[in-house]
């Protein structure tokens, strides 16, 4: 997994909607599942909220802790 990425999610806030101002790695496991049935978005945000997905089902949010507030 690429650690640029990582920091991306811990740093990028979401740009619109409900959860605008939101960091992508704080949106709940209910609104990235809906943008999944949905569709992500296209580009970097997309790949962002799939991979916070994928990290979420996986259980794996422990990878973000150390970066937080890096």
């Amino acid at each position: 997994m690429n650690p640029e990425l990582l920091l991306e999610l811990v740093r990028m806030p979401m740009p619109y909607g409900k959860y605008k101002g939101w960091l992508i790695c704080n949106l709940p496991e209910t609104y990235l599942l809906w943008y999944k049935d949905k569709g992500f978005p296209k580009g970097k945000l997309g790949d962002l909220m799939a991979t916070m997905f994928e990290i979420r089902v996986n259980g794996l949010e422990y990878l973000l802790t150390p970066l937080k507030g890096k």
